[in-house]
């Protein structure tokens, strides 16, 4: 044996770890005599040592009433109260268990640990938490505490599971066999079963006796049904009767039958010859419709004829009204040119008067020159100084205001221009607020609902009736596309990803065209305008080659997306080209990706701000963020996005009113500058009139004095004019008689036009004329026509209406009689069935030769002669039958009732033998492997031993001899033993217990009491070499020194602090 504590041959195997319900932690605080103590337990073997009062048994105490144990169960207080510390309003036990392995109670709600806390105060009670490993509350209820001992086999009451102090001793004081007898019962669960079988025999019994009660039951009610059969057998005179009566009535229902079927044939035959009259009638209904289908085909025809000629005639008018026209503009041409010939002429008649009008004035003039008279021009030249002086000071003015009018124009224009772009600044900020506040609204609803995200409410309302409608789709449908999927890595790409495939996000995905129009409908329904892809569901998820995809260390849209649905990566793919978007981190990197490496199976890049890059053979393309994606609908960080979205509104509603205060401010400049401009333009117009007059007076001296100056020369000058006028008034005349000529010639040659048109206009109409007569005779065939087709629908109707009015009525009337009287038929069959079927009737010789009145006349006869004899009885014999039946049904019911309740008794009573059978060998069983059991555990000190136990007597011995006794004799009763002998031969008995029974973990409380050293070592290595093959855990509390044994890795030592003197 080495220093260890452990026998040098004894396997060490390793305790299982994830052992489920052993004890991990005990903590208790104001218990018993703890203030505050906290217990850490090893998995396998654990000893804990201390002085007497150190409070040690307080321990086993905390478990059995963490795991539910009552204060009297305990054997250490008479209620819960009793353990709190003195002083103390409350006591707290907190036990952890191990909640690990296949063996695991819930793992999934309490993990690995399970804490069972029970807290006991002096004014509630006592009250249970259960917690799981993170100390989280999750069940209060004492029957969830049970569950948990059921599930992990705790079970405090057994004393091989915890052997208290009081226990221990009472067990290695007790010499009664019968005490060990119910030691070894209780704790090998033998007293449970026992009490379980006895339970089970006592019902069967109670049981067996309650169905003999209800079979001595029917006795009376038998006696009663004979007595019923001897009264219906003396009845049976008046049952032949009876079956007189029946059998008549039967034949009487039948006769009703016959009755009515042969009306039935009559009316039938009057119906045959009602319907002989429909062809005769029909005949002359078809000749009609013949003569009137003759004459429709007629009618169409000259319909058509006269169309045709209602086409040439029409062509005709189109022609006759196209020379029509011709003519009169010729006749309004020749009115116009005769109209401009006078004009000229008149003209030219003006002119000759002109010239002679010059001619005269010439001669006046001359004749005025000469009494002209010389005026002084001193006078006139001071005049004209002045006035000139006054002219050149308004100019001047005029000048200056204008100047000053101008820059205020440019003045105003620029505020306005000022004006213009701060309203059109607050305007676009507006704008732009307002879709900020949209993107808000949108996203907060996005935050309730991600699916709102692909369409808004449109969309919810759409599953609303896909849901409704669920069983009109062969596959349900799948979308929208961007509800299905998730960004991988958070949301840098989203903008991104947002711009390459957000176009099928509000779209939905069907299998095949019929499910395409369904979901049509179920759009048009609700009025959404929906993008629908047609796609096989079936198809798994593409694999893509790597050859096939583009060749850059840039994360592509596909990488960046996530679905549980293989169908819309598989869309994606197909028609977004997903695998081949490349996603860049800025411009940069993006144009060196679109445009420098020439990467294969690349379409597009994308930056994360949005931007689009491709390139088409020499062509590079780059496309700026759209101004309407602000972010990407696949983001995670909602919340996020509003606060911005908020911050950025808030900033912009800043914006705003900083450009109304700036716009009121300029707009109360642009008001004075208006003021101050019109004024200018007042005082300019006011200058100006006063310029123009002063212009005038001085333009009137200027003439007087270079009238005065140049009078000689001037006469002269006029006469020549004159005779220039009068030489340019000639030629003009000669022009004008030329082109009177020309329009002499066109009036000519209008008039001749005329003259050609009107013969043409003639002939067209001689031409047509033939042509209109025909339509005219064509015209009145077609009335003719409609006039015959009238007259013979007329026909067609009276016979039709002779036909509806009296010889289908006629038949409708005979047919409804035969309907009628079919239909009292049919209930007269299916009355006569309900007595007897019509076989029967015939078995009885049928209803040949018998009539309605004989039948029933002899019927009464019978019913009289019955009723004479039903006299004598008080009841009658189809009641007294339907009592016999009625009570029989009843006993045969019960008595297979009760017949089943014995089978099942009799069940009952041969499971519960083959049970006690079967526990009375598991009890013999049990009673040797003890012996073996006890037998090897002595061995470990030398001894020998057996054990005697009758389950007759109700009593366990126990033998033991010792190696240096050489009377052979057998000692029978442990207390002629020493104290060591007898308590390790009281352990030995208890080890062969635990051998029987399966716990997580054992505690004995002071086994050792009355041992010696020796004994104690021996019974200390008999411990651990147990507890460490056994494999479950072991909690060992003992006040005597146990230095002899070595803490490892599965002995735990633990020593309790001496109590307080």
């Amino acid at each position: 044996m080495g220093d260890s504590g452990y026998p040098d041959t004894i396997p060490r195997p390793l305790p299982n770890p994830l052992m489920g319900g052993i004890i991990k932690k005990i903590h208790v605080e104001n218990f018993m005599c703890h203030t505050s103590l906290d217990i850490e337990l090893g998995e396998c073997v654990n000893f804990i040592t201390g002085q007497n009062g150190s409070g040690k048994s307080a321990i086993l105490t905390a478990l059995c009433v963490a795991f539910g144990s009552t204060a009297k169960g305990t054997q250490r207080a008479a209620t819960l109260k009793d353990f709190i510390k003195t002083g103390c309003s409350y006591a707290l036990v907190c036990v952890e268990i191990k909640n690990q392995g296949e063996e695991a109670f819930k793992p999934e709600i309490y993990g690995d640990v399970i804490i069972v806390e029970r807290r006991v105060t002096e004014s509630s009670g006592s009250t249970i938490a259960l917690k799981n490993h993170q100390g989280k509350k999750v069940a209060s209820r004492r029957a969830d505490v049970m569950e948990i001992v059921e599930h992990f086999n705790i079970d405090v009451e057994n004393p091989c599971v915890i052997m208290s102090q009081d226990k221990s001793r009472e067990f290695l004081h007790s010499g009664n066999d019968k005490d060990k007898f119910k030691f070894f019962f209780k704790a090998t669960l033998l007293q449970q079963v026992h009490d379980l079988l006895h339970n089970i025999d006592d019902q069967l019994y109670t049981a067996n006796a309650q169905v003999e009660e209800y079979e001595s039951s029917i006795r009376p009610i038998m006696k009663e049904l004979n007595e019923l059969k001897a009264k219906i057998k003396s009845m049976e005179h008046v049952e032949e009767i009876s079956h007189k009566i029946k059998q008549l009535t039967k034949k009487l229902a039948w006769a009703h039958v016959y009755h009515e079927d042969r009306m039935v044939q009559e009316q039938t035959a009057k119906l045959e010859k009602l319907k002989e009259r429909i062809p005769a009638c029909q005949a002359k209904v078809d000749r009609q419709l013949g003569k009137v289908k003759e004459l429709k085909e007629h009618l169409a025809e000259k319909r058509n004829q006269i169309a045709h000629m209602m086409e040439k005639t029409t062509e005709f008018h189109r022609l006759r009204d196209e020379l029509q026209q011709d003519l009169t503009l010729v006749a309004k041409s020749k009115h116009e040119l005769e109209e401009e010939h006078t004009r000229k002429r008149n003209h030219i008649q003006k002119l000759v008067k002109r010239v002679s009008s010059l001619e005269k004035q010439i001669y006046e003039f001359q004749e005025q020159h000469v009494k002209n008279t010389q005026v002084e021009e001193s006078e006139l030249e001071e005049q004209l100084k002045a006035h000139q002086d006054e002219f050149d000071a308004a100019t001047a003015c005029i000048t200056r205001l204008k100047e000053e009018e101008n820059a205020l124009t440019e003045e105003v224009s620029m505020t306005m221009r000022m004006v213009d772009q701060y309203v059109r600044e607050i305007q676009e900020a507006e704008s732009k607020r307002r879709d900020i506040l949209a993107d808000i609204s949108e996203l907060r609803q996005r935050n309730t609902n991600k699916v709102t995200a692909f369409g808004g409410n449109k969309v919810i309302q759409l599953l609303q009736v896909i849901e409704r409608r669920h069983r009109d789709f062969k596959i349900p449908p799948i979308g929208p596309i961007g509800a299905h999927l998730n960004l991988v890595g958070g949301d840098r790409w989203a903008l991104a990803v947002e711009t390459a495939v957000g176009m099928w996000f509000n779209a939905f995905i069907v299998t095949d065209h019929e499910d395409f129009l369904r979901l049509r409908e179920c759009a048009r329904e609700i009025n959404y305008n929906l993008k629908i892809l047609i796609y096989d569901f079936s198809r798994p998820r593409l694999n893509i080659p790597d050859n096939m995809l583009p060749q850059t260390n840039h994360p592509t849209v596909l990488s960046v997306l996530q679905s549980d649905n293989p169908t819309v990566l598989n869309v994606l793919v197909d028609m977004g080209h997903a695998e081949r978007q490349v996603l860049v981190i800025n411009y940069e990197a993006g144009k060196s990706v679109a445009f420098d490496q020439r990467i294969p199976n690349l379409k597009e890049v994308f930056t994360s701000d949005g931007t689009k890059m491709f390139s088409r053979g020499l062509v590079q393309t780059t496309l700026p963020p759209n101004k309407w994606i602000r972010s990407g609908r696949l983001c995670g960080s909602v919340d996020g996005q509003i606060d911005s979205f908020e911050e950025e509104a808030s900033k912009i509603q800043d914006k705003v009113r900083q450009g109304q205060v700036r716009k009121r401010d300029v707009e109360g400049s642009l008001q004075d500058l208006q003021g101050r401009l019109n004024a200018v333009k007042r005082r300019r117009l006011n200058a100006e009139r006063d310029l123009t007059s002063k212009e005038l007076k001085l333009q009137d001296l200027k003439d007087s004095c270079n009238s005065y100056a140049a009078e000689p020369s001037s006469s002269s000058a006029n006469v020549n004019e004159l005779r220039e006028e009068i030489l340019k008034i000639d030629e003009e005349i000669k022009e004008k008689e030329v082109f009177l000529e020309k329009l002499q010639d066109r009036i000519k040659e209008a008039t001749e036009k005329a003259k050609e048109v009107k013969p043409s206009i003639r002939n067209l109409s001689e031409s047509a004329k033939g042509d209109i007569d025909a339509l005219d005779r064509a015209g009145q065939e077609l009335i003719r026509l409609e006039d015959e087709l009238i007259t013979e629908e007329r026909a067609k109707s009276h016979y039709e209406g002779l036909m509806h009015s009296k010889v289908l009525p006629d038949i409708e009337e005979a047919e409804k009689t035969r309907q009628q009287l079919q239909s009292k038929l049919q209930e007269n069959i299916k009355k006569a069935s309900n007595f007897c079927a019509e076989s029967e009737v015939e078995a009885l010789g049928g209803c040949a030769g018998e009539t309605l009145e004989q039948l029933s006349a002899h019927l009464n006869k019978l019913t009289q002669r019955r009723e004479q004899e039903s006299q004598r009885y008080s009841e009658s014999i189809d009641d007294l039958r339907a009592l016999h039946e009625k009570k029989e049904r009843k006993i045969i019911r019960k008595k297979q009732t009760y017949e089943a309740f014995r089978e099942k008794l009799d069940a009952c009573q041969k499971a519960l033998q083959l049970r006690k059978s079967k526990f009375d060998r598991n009890a013999s069983f049990l009673k040797r492997q003890l012996t073996w059991q006890f037998n090897k555990h002595l061995t470990n000190k030398g001894i020998s031993g057996n054990i005697k136990l009758s389950y007759e007597e109700k009593t366990l011995a126990l033998e033991v001899k010792m190696p240096q006794d050489t009377s052979n004799n057998n000692v029978r009763d442990t207390r002629g033993l020493s104290g060591g002998e007898r308590s390790f031969s009281t352990l030995c008995f208890a080890l062969a217990l635990h051998d029987m029974t399966e716990a997580p973990f054992r505690a004995m409380d002071e086994f050792d009491v009355f041992m010696d050293a020796v004994s104690r070592k021996i019974s200390l290595d008999t411990l651990v070499k147990f507890a460490v093959e056994h494999g479950a855990q072991w909690i060992f509390i003992t006040p005597h020194d146990i230095s002899m044994v070595t803490p490892g890795e599965r002995v735990k030592k633990q020593q309790m602090a001496a109590p307080r003197s």
